[in-house]
């Protein structure tokens, strides 16, 4: 089991290679981004750990770029940024698993395991079905290239539908995708929603990407319609 460890505080870097060796992984280093990003898409290797401050790259950008050039190698953050929003930057932009400093190793060993044994499948961080694209990180959606704007209730439930595409999503499934299990209000509010949408991503470029599927619930066709 072959892993890239990218971390530019050398002491950890070593301690970590050393741990993880005597658990069987053989580890290679890099202390930039930039190198990171490099040995990453030049060599095969079953998980990345990449850290989040990093000179040169950010481990935000590394990741970005290796999801951009269709690298899908697992990666773990490995940081001492412990804000929800950091972590949430981190999957937004293809991350599979985030683990703050001070940790444990055995934890740390445990988590590159269940990456490895789960694959390196496709995980675009920009969302696409036909011409209409999505970017979680960026919070923007696309048809053909042209911008869309959208609400962020909006984006929520494009994001969900995306997701999904090819799909049949019910209502319910859309309210606990979205707002969340315990909502109580009127489950109408989705159809209100998907017609928002229908009007922004659909009409003015002539589509029907978003159809009802009667007594069952919505589908975004992957084709983008």
């Amino acid at each position: 089991m072959r892993v890239l460890l990218v971390e530019d505080e050398e002491v950890l870097a070593k301690t970590i290679r050393q741990a993880l060796h005597a658990d069987g992984f053989a580890v290679d280093l890099a202390f930039c981004g930039t190198e990171g990003l490099w040995a990453a898409r030049q060599t095969r290797y079953d998980v990345v750990v990449l850290d989040i401050m990093l000179p040169g790259l950010n481990g935000y950008e590394v990741c970005r770029q290796l999801r951009a050039s269709g690298v899908w190698t697992p990666v773990l953050m490995l940081t001492a940024k412990d804000g929800e929003f950091d972590e949430a930057d981190a999957f937004d932009l293809g991350a599979d698993d985030y683990l703050t400093k001070p940790f444990s190793f055995v934890v740390l060993v445990a988590r590159l395991r269940a990456l490895i044994r789960r694959g390196a499948p496709e995980r675009p961080a920009v969302l696409t079905a036909g011409d209409l694209s999505l970017d979680p990180a960026r919070q923007a959606v696309a048809r053909g290239g042209e911008p869309i704007p959208l609400t962020p209730r909006e984006f929520s439930v494009l994001h969900f539908l995306i997701r999904h595409r090819g799909d049949v999503v019910s209502r319910t499934q859309i309210l606990e995708g979205v707002w969340d299990a315990f909502y109580d209000g009127d489950s109408n509010v989705v159809e209100v929603y998907i017609g928002y949408l229908r009007r922004k991503i659909d009409q003015p470029f002539g589509r029907k990407a978003i159809t009802t599927v009667r007594g069952a619930g919505y589908r975004l066709a992957a084709d983008g319609g």
